[in-house]
C-alpha cells in the first residue's frame, strides 16, 4: 500500500517514533497578554464583547488566537462593522468559534488525529464543530464555511488557557 508523506508522517506520530521536539520547529516565545502587539486585534474584540474577565477568571480553555494579520486578511471593513455594532452578538460568536473548553495541547490534538485516522473534531464553546486534520507537519484547521487556518504557534500558556495562534480567522457560519 502507497501512503501519501502526510499519512506516512500520521502514522509515524501514531505510533509515537517522531519527538516532540522533532515534529515542530523551536518555537519563538510570545508574549500573550494584552499588551502583545501580534495580536492586538483579537485582545480589542474580547474587551469589546466583554469576554476578558471570563476568560481570565474561569476555564480552562483552549483558544485558537488569529494573528492581527489574520484579521487583516479575513477583512478590515467587516471587522470595523462587527466592532462598532451596538449588538456585539456576532463578534462573540466569531470569537467563540476559536475557543474550546480544556486544555487542548498540540500532542492531544495529535493524539485525537491518530485516534480519528487523520481527523478531529472539536467542540468549540459557541457550540459548532471545529475539524482538524495534518498537512505535512502543520495541523490545519477547518470551520464549517471551508476555511482554514494553520496552527503558526503552539502550546503558548498562559494561566487557565492553552493558545494556539493560527493564521487566518475561522467562522462559525459565513459572514
Amino acid at each position: 500500500m502507497k501512503m501519501t508523506p502526510t499519512i506516512s508522517l500520521l502514522a509515524l506520530l501514531c505510533m509515537g517514533t517522531l519527538s516532540s521536539s522533532a515534529q515542530y520547529q523551536k518555537k519563538e516565545t510570545l508574549s500573550v497578554t494584552a499588551e502583545s502587539e501580534r495580536h492586538s486585534t483579537l485582545f480589542a474584540a474580547v474587551k469589546a464583547v466583554e469576554m476578558d474577565d471570563i476568560l481570565e477568571g474561569s476555564g480552562p480553555f483552549t483558544i485558537f488566537a488569529p494573528s492581527n494579520a489574520a484579521f487583516e486578511k479575513f477583512s478590515s471593513a467587516k471587522l470595523k462593522e462587527l466592532m462598532s455594532a451596538k449588538d456585539k452578538s456576532e463578534l462573540k460568536s466569531l470569537l467563540t468559534y476559536h475557543i474550546v473548553a480544556g486544555n487542548l495541547t498540540a500532542s492531544r490534538i495529535l493524539r485525537a488525529l491518530c485516534r480519528g485516522k487523520g481527523r478531529a473534531s472539536f467542540t468549540t464553546v459557541q457550540g459548532k464543530k471545529l475539524t482538524a486534520h495534518m498537512e505535512g507537519y502543520d495541523i490545519v484547521l477547518t470551520d464549517p464555511v471551508g476555511n482554514t487556518a494553520r496552527i503558526t504557534h503552539a502550546d503558548l500558556s498562559h494561566g487557565n488557557r492553552v493558545i494556539h495562534e493560527i493564521d487566518s480567522v475561522i467562522l462559525p457560519a459565513q459572514m
